[in-house]
């Protein structure tokens, strides 16, 4: 492991609690916490769905890879990657050498989590389906990037954030 960059890197599938552990395990660490879809937004000015409408999904995915790129250099506490960064070869690349944690959910939870929400673009239509297809296609990614795998289905964010906590120490 580099002694540079995050404590951790949160990936995951949406609905797998990415934002709501990093900010519980930043805390416990006192260090801060970042997440990779917020700075896109701020530098787009404008929604990671509205990205996705007026300007396409390559023109996000190559918003993300800067973000992710950048996050990983500057940043020194948890950070939480969005649910696809993982899908580009230079963000797995990049991703070496930084304790990567998987944050694994079954469909029923993430689908419980994420519900209906309009600000996942990826998952508008058919969204149970949509959901499926996203882990089933990015479940082997996860795995290959991260460090450990941790379940997160049926449990309580600060119970995750604990065992986190353990494998960021």
């Amino acid at each position: 492991m580099s002694g540079d960059g995050p404590v951790v890197v949160l990936v995951g599938p949406p609905g797998a609690g990415k934002t709501t552990v990093g900010n519980a395990v930043a805390s416990t660490l006192s260090v801060g916490f970042r997440d990779t879809d917020v700075d896109v937004e701020q530098v787009a000015g404008k929604s990671i769905a509205d990205i996705f409408v007026e300007d396409g999904e390559p023109v996000f995915r190559e918003l993300e890879r800067t973000a992710v790129a950048t996050a990983l250099a500057e940043h020194d506490g948890v950070l939480a990657l969005g649910g696809g960064a993982v899908s580009d070869e230079t963000t797995r690349s990049l991703l070496r050498g930084h304790r990567v944690v998987f944050l694994d959910v079954g469909l029923s939870d993430a689908v419980g989590r994420v519900g209906f929400n309009r600000d996942r673009p990826l998952l508008l239509d058919s969204p149970r389906a949509q959901l499926k297809r996203l882990l089933d296609e990015r479940r082997p990614v996860y795995t290959e990037v991260a460090s450990v795998t941790v379940d997160t289905s049926g449990r309580a964010p600060d119970d995750v954030a604990e065992e986190v906590v353990g494998h960021a120490r």
